[in-house]
């Protein structure tokens, strides 16, 4: 995510016609990224952010999944970005045993059953929302991950079955 820098739009002339203006949009330097995990038992969410996507932040994010879970294995499904499979991380995971990665396959992210979950996580922080500095995508986060913990229970994935149907006249035959 990148804060952006643009001014508000300027509103509507007397006659009702919208105002005309050249639009100043720009992006500054600074990236936000989020890291984010899901507990599918309870539904409970983990979420980090992060000033780059590399090794060290992403081990970080670990550091949080097994504070958060104190006891039992850990099971990650992750992509194959580089820094979930580089070296340091590789190491780290050997300090860590209970921590335990499973690796969707290149080219099959359809596979990558938490992308449902991002798509609530961004729609409650981050959806018609401008930034403009990363302290405000660092606290929207925050936010939002309280509010969606705050209403958790344990995860079902898929559309949920639809309603029986209740008829409203039964008839009997007979004969």
């Amino acid at each position: 995510m990148i804060p952006r820098a643009f001014p508000p739009s300027p509103g509507w002339a007397p006659d009702g016609h919208r105002i005309k203006s050249e639009i100043d949009y720009s992006r500054g330097p600074e990236k936000t990224w989020v890291y984010g995990g899901l507990r599918v038992r309870d539904s409970q969410q983990i979420t980090m952010a992060a000033s780059s996507r590399n090794s060290v932040f992403y081990q970080q994010f670990l550091q949080l999944v097994e504070d958060a879970n104190p006891t039992g294995e850990i099971w990650i499904v992750t992509d194959n970005l580089s820094s979930h499979n580089s070296l340091s991380t590789r190491t780290w995971l050997e300090d860590h045993p209970r921590i335990r990665h499973a690796f969707i396959p290149v080219g099959a992210c359809w596979l990558n059953l938490q992308e449902g979950w991002w798509r609530i996580f961004r729609k409650t922080a981050l959806a018609g929302r401008s930034f403009g500095n990363p302290d405000d995508i660092t606290q929207a986060t925050a936010l939002a991950t309280r509010q969606l913990n705050a209403r958790a229970r344990p995860w079902v994935w898929g559309r949920p079955a639809p309603p029986t149907r209740q008829l409203r006249r039964r008839y009997v035959y007979i004969q």
